[in-house]
C-alpha cells in the first residue's frame, strides 16, 4: 500500500514538475517575443509647428523684415532684459509594425514614460516627459505624440545676438522652416503584460528616417 502510495506521489511529482517546465518555457517564449515585438516600435520627428517668441508667432515670417516694428521692440527689450521665452509644438510620430504580418505577433504597445532631451543646432535646450501614456495599436500605422516646447532662448544661446536668434528661428520655424536642426535623445519605457520594460539605451530621433 505505501510502495503504490509513494509511486502515486513521484507520478504526481513528474506531472508537476513537467507542467512547471512548460509553464516556463512558455512564459520565456512570450517574454522573448514580446521584447523582440517591442524593439520593433520606431520614432521620428514628424514636424515643428507653432513657434512663438514672447508670443509673436515665426510661420508667417520669411526674413528679419517680416518683423514688425512694434515686434522688434518687444523682442529687443526681451532680448536686453535677456529673457526671450519661445514655445511651439513637436510631434514625434511613433510607428508600431506588429500588425501580425511578417512572423511577427500583432502587438499593441502602451508608451508608458518619454523622458527625452531636445537638441537644437547639436545644443541640449531643454528636457522633459509626456504628461499621460500613450497607446500605439498593432495595426501598423503611425500615433502621433505631441510634445509642448518651452524655453528661454535668450539664455540658452548666450553668445548669439538678437538678429543671430531670430535667424535660426526663421530657419527652424519660418515660412521656409524645417526640423533638420532638431534631435531629440528619449529613453523610452514601454508597459508589457509582464509589467514596465525600460529601453536599455537611449535612442536618437531625427526628422525624415526612424529610428
Amino acid at each position: 500500500m505505501l510502495n503504490k502510495k509513494s509511486k502515486f506521489i513521484r507520478k504526481t511529482y513528474k506531472l508537476l514538475i513537467i507542467i512547471f517546465v512548460s509553464f516556463s518555457i512558455l512564459s520565456s517564449c512570450s517574454v522573448y517575443q514580446t521584447i523582440s515585438n517591442i524593439s520593433r516600435l520606431k520614432y521620428k520627428i514628424y514636424s515643428a509647428t507653432d513657434y512663438r517668441i514672447i508670443g509673436i508667432t515665426i510661420a508667417d515670417k520669411k526674413s528679419l523684415k517680416d518683423f514688425h516694428s512694434i515686434e522688434l521692440l518687444k523682442i529687443t527689450s526681451g532680448f536686453i532684459k535677456g529673457n526671450l521665452p519661445l514655445t511651439f509644438l513637436l510631434n514625434i510620430e511613433a510607428k508600431n509594425p506588429n500588425d501580425g504580418n511578417g512572423g511577427f505577433a500583432r502587438t499593441d504597445l502602451n508608451i508608458a514614460s518619454f523622458p527625452w532631451r531636445l537638441f537644437l543646432n547639436e545644443k541640449e535646450i531643454v528636457q522633459g516627459n509626456i504628461t499621460e501614456p500613450v497607446f500605439v495599436p498593432g495595426k501598423g500605422e503611425s500615433v502621433i505624440i505631441p510634445i509642448k516646447i518651452e524655453f528661454d532662448i535668450a539664455k540658452a544661446f548666450k553668445e548669439k545676438s538678437m538678429d543671430d536668434i531670430l535667424l535660426l528661428l526663421l530657419q527652424v520655424g519660418g515660412v521656409q522652416g524645417s526640423t533638420s536642426n532638431l534631435k531629440m535623445i528619449a529613453k523610452p519605457i514601454l508597459g508589457t503584460p509582464f509589467g514596465k520594460l525600460e529601453y536599455p539605451d537611449e535612442i536618437t530621433i531625427v526628422d525624415k528616417s526612424f529610428n
